[in-house]
C-alpha cells in the first residue's frame, strides 16, 4: 500500500508518503503551514519552524517524532553546525535516530530537515 499524504495536485511537493510500514517525510523548512509560503529568521528560527513542520506532518500520520529512524538535515552555514549540534540534541530524545548533514547552496535557506519514519 502507497499512500500520498497532503498531496495536491498543483503543488510540486507531497509532504509525505506512506509505504507499508514506513512514512517518508519530504523536506520540511521555514514556511507557513496555510500559505506555504517561506517565512525567514534567525537560525534557530528556521530550525523551530521545519521542526513544528516536521511535527505536524507526523502527527498527520499518526506518528510521533519517536518513530523516526532517519533524519537528514541541510544547514546552509557550516559555522551553524555547534548550534545545530545543541538544538538537534535539545529536540530529539535519546536514542535519536541514524542522521546525516549536508551543506546546502540556498543564500534564503538555512535549514531544512527530511525524515523517514516506521510506522509499523
Amino acid at each position: 500500500m502507497i499512500d500520498h499524504l497532503g498531496a495536491h495536485p498543483a503543488r510540486p511537493l507531497t509532504p509525505a508518503v506512506r509505504a507499508g510500514g514506513w512514512l517518508y517525510i519530504s523536506g520540511q523548512a521555514s514556511t507557513d503551514p496555510v500559505t506555504g509560503a517561506f517565512v525567514p529568521g534567525s537560525f534557530d528560527d528556521e530550525f523551530q519552524r521545519s521542526i513544528a513542520n516536521l511535527d505536524a506532518v507526523l502527527a498527520a500520520a499518526g506518528a510521533t517524532r519517536e518513530q523516526l529512524v532517519k533524519v537528514s538535515a541541510f544547514v546552509r552555514d557550516e559555522a551553524a553546525l555547534p548550534r545545530y549540534n545543541e538544538l538537534y540534541l535539545a529536540t530529539f530524545a535519546h536514542p535519536r535516530p541514524a542522521r546525516t548533514t549536508v551543506a546546502m547552496g540556498f543564500s534564503f535557506l538555512r535549514f531544512e530537515i527530511e525524515a523517514v519514519a516506521y510506522l509499523g
